[in-house]
């Protein structure tokens, strides 16, 4: 079991930067794939970036390549998203993701990829 919390949201204009924390208890996730997604209101949840399996790499939606970073601090058990240059359209419901089961052929970049989840942290960009 993991225990995942999210925090850094808030409310910011376009232009901004923010940096999101999502930390991690029981486990140590260093190891395995770790995403974040985002859900505006009425849309689905979308991915945003995430550490690959195995070979632990970054992928990003489209959306947000060359405006965000994912890193990880293993010594923190935490996992971060830096989000530069926010856009009105970033605004939603951040969550952090992990799978500490993880199989071989799996892309990382889906809901249904992760099994454990974190309470979310919303994150609004006013124009």
């Amino acid at each position: 079991q993991v225990q995942l919390v999210e925090s850094g949201g808030g409310l910011v204009q376009a232009g901004a930067s923010l940096r999101l924390s999502c930390a991690a208890s029981g486990r140590t996730i260093s190891s395995y794939p770790v995403a974040w997604f985002r859900q505006a209101p009425g849309k689905e949840r979308e991915f945003v970036a995430a550490f690959s399996w195995p070979d632990t790499t970054t992928d990003y939606a489209d959306s947000v390549k060359g405006r965000f970073a994912i890193s990880r601090d293993n010594a923190k058990n935490t996992v971060y998203l830096q989000m530069n240059s926010l856009k009105p359209e970033d605004t939603a419901v951040y969550y952090c993701a992990a799978n500490l089961l993880p199989i071989y052929g799996r892309t990382w970049a889906r809901s249904s990829d992760y099994n454990y989840w974190g309470q979310g942290t919303q994150v609004t960009v006013s124009s």
